[in-house]
């Protein structure tokens, strides 16, 4: 999509013509949309409003660091090191940007819990405690909030409703199974809720990933959801016909799902997104060592031909979006503007040294010179609110298991077009030639981890993991425990499955059409130990892996044999089928066996044994070749 200015945009919006939303079919809805064009419904005034949004924030609650490149007193530009989020910053953003104006609201675009040691200690209650400190008007529900079923989210969302905060928890596609925790004795998961600003009405429709969710996470068997489009459309009629004419999506969908559904509905005005982890901004990041995906907002079309205004606030309690929207008298969309803020801190170091003086100064003023950089003190009532959980984190996680000998990048998929600003190391990893041309260093580590582990309780010839069950970096230095189960942080164990040699290789096509499937799982693309391949995504399915190798007991690479066993270790989530990987489901009987082994313990004796640790050669990277599509 081609990005346009904001004044052009406004100019854009200025032409079209004023006119009712959505064509409802139904006599009677067709009255009350009729009502609501002439000024009987919400609207009459124009307004503005601030949406103010994160997603994505995984229990990393605790400020992390990064490298920005930042201009010194000579000019030019140097990689420093500066504090990145934590939760306490955002609740300070989010107050700071709320203040004085009138129309604001406080939107979470889902996957709040896993992904951290916080969530390891304490089931969410953390995550529940600093999002009720903001105290957000809705929250809709991603795919991990169902990694541990649904009594496990039904209990974060009992902490989320301890205290005065009550968010509402939305989920328009959401079909719980009957008798499910969510629905007894009371639905906790509604479609959309109602705020009111300045005497005028807001819809806020909720929306979750549906086959990935389905397939990459674990809702109760029963659990179901519908087709995005079909649900959410079906919301937007309803509160259009109650003659809201403001109607903001809150999916967890991706960036990339978020634009194209945006032509599929009629009556949206405004989508705030999660689940791709999108950096979104303006191309002057990029000075700085960050790469933005795409504008911030993204400006698209819905179905009526009417203006839709796009936003994604990264990841990891790194940025709160900021979007202004303007509404006229009928609800339509007349401009949008705004900004991801990306929060840091004061501090600026060069390694452990702070930078001082005349480059103190320019880097400072570096800085400010950029609107999307917001350097942010942490709230110091947040702050007080995570303290007892950041003691038991801290006192668990602090120790140092090992080190690490140079940067472990993370990278689901290879190439320069999937995936390529998840790593919080920046554009040291997010650029790096290996990492395009061969995948994550740290999800290549674990996967040869995980084989040794399977050689010595029982046997293995071969392992696999997938990308998106690796969460971080291990960035050079001291590795800690929290760090270790915050690279593995789900509850999996290890799993051997005795498969032939065809078996695997279709296994392996699996976890590439996933990736390729409409709901853009880039988690689902494979990393194993002993096996090697080239991959082509531009040939038809189950042809996409070619040159499959595996490494014999004596070190030597060979054909795979279609009619040999080999013995595959994995964790339970894809042995159950996880992430698109049907053929490993039906490995059952004797041929599969639960080793019951924690999945985290093996990473973590890994580290305490062979530190300092180092990637792999690259003739051990299972991705030898990738081909992406243009």
């Amino acid at each position: 999509m081609a990005a346009t200015s904001n004044s052009d945009f406004d100019t854009q919006f200025s032409r079209l013509p004023r006119r009712a939303k959505h064509a409802l079919g139904a006599v009677a809805l067709a009255a009350t949309a009729l009502l609501a064009a002439c000024g009987g419904g919400d609207g009459g005034e124009p307004m503005e409003v601030t949406i103010l949004h994160i997603n994505d924030h995984h229990s990393r609650l605790d400020a992390e660091t990064t490298n920005l490149t930042l201009r010194n007193a000579a000019g030019t530009r140097e990689s420093v090191t500066v504090d990145l989020g934590g939760f306490p910053r955002v609740a300070a953003a989010i107050e700071a940007l709320s203040a004085g104006r009138p129309n604001v609201l406080k939107l979470h675009a889902g996957d709040a819990i896993t992904g951290d040691l916080y969530y390891t200690l304490d089931e969410g209650r953390s995550d529940a405690t600093m999002m009720n400190t903001v105290c957000f008007d809705a929250f809709t529900l991603g795919n991990h909030e169902f990694d541990n079923g649904d009594a496990g989210l039904k209990k974060f969302i009992d902490f989320l409703n301890t205290g005065t905060c009550r968010t509402p928890v939305l989920s328009a596609n959401l079909r719980p199974r009957a008798g499910s925790p969510l629905t007894t004795p009371t639905p906790l998961v509604r479609p959309s809720t109602v705020v009111t600003r300045s005497g005028q009405r807001i819809g806020i429709v909720g929306l979750t990933i549906a086959d990935k969710t389905q397939a990459s996470s674990r809702p109760d068997p029963g659990t179901t959801f519908e087709d995005e489009a079909t649900a959410a459309q079906r919301e937007i009629d309803a509160l259009l016909a109650q003659g809201i004419n403001k109607i903001v999506l809150m999916t967890h969908y991706t960036y990339a799902n978020d634009r194209a559904l945006a032509a599929r509905l009629s009556g949206v005005d405004v989508i705030v997104g999660g689940d791709s982890h999108t950096l979104l901004g303006p191309d002057s990041l990029r000075n700085y060592g960050l790469t933005a995906e795409g504008p911030y907002p993204t400006r698209a079309t819905n179905r009526d031909g009417r203006p839709v205004c796009i936003v994604q606030a990264w990841q990891y309690s790194y940025v709160v979006g900021e979007l202004r929207v303007s509404f006229d008298g009928s609800g339509d969309v007349t401009a949008c503007a705004g900004k991801p803020n990306v929060l840091i801190g004061d501090s600026i170091r060069r390694g452990n040294n702070a930078v001082t003086g005349a480059d103190l100064t320019a880097m400072q003023a570096d800085i400010a010179a950029e609107p999307s950089l917001r350097v942010t003190t942490p709230s110091v009532a947040a702050t007080a609110a995570l303290a007892p959980f950041k003691a038991a984190k801290d006192a668990f996680g602090n120790t140092v298991a090992g080190r690490a000998a140079e940067n472990l990048c993370l990278r689901r998929v290879p190439g320069t077009r999937r995936d390529v600003t998840r790593s919080a190391l920046g554009d040291a990893c997010n650029r790096d030639a290996r990492v395009n041309a061969n995948g994550g260093d740290v999800q290549q580590l674990v996967a040869q981890v995980f084989l040794e582990r399977g050689r010595a309780f029982g046997g293995a010839d071969i392992s696999l993991q997938n990308a998106g069950g690796v969460r971080v970096d291990v960035a050079a230095g001291d590795i800690t425990v929290g760090r270790v189960y915050t690279v593995l942080p789900f509850k999996n164990t290890l799993v051997r499955l005795t498969m032939t040699g065809a078996e695997v290789k279709q296994a392996l096509e699996d976890g590439i059409s996933f990736v390729l499937a409409g709901s853009g799982n880039t988690g689902a693309y494979p990393y194993a130990a002993s096996l090697r391949f080239n991959v082509d995504l531009n040939q038809s399915a189950n042809q996409r892996i070619r040159n499959l190798e595996i490494k014999s007991a004596a070190g030597v690479w060979g054909p795979i044999n279609a009619t040999a066993n080999y013995r595959l270790i994995t964790n339970n989530f894809l042995a159950d089928g996880g992430d698109g990987y049907a053929t490993l489901r039906g490995i059952t009987g004797p041929r599969r066996e639960d080793t019951f082994l924690d999945y985290a313990e093996p990473f973590l004796d890994y580290v305490r044994a062979r530190s300092p640790i180092s990637r792999l050669p690259v003739s051990e990277y299972s991705t030898q070749q990738f081909i992406d599509t243009p």
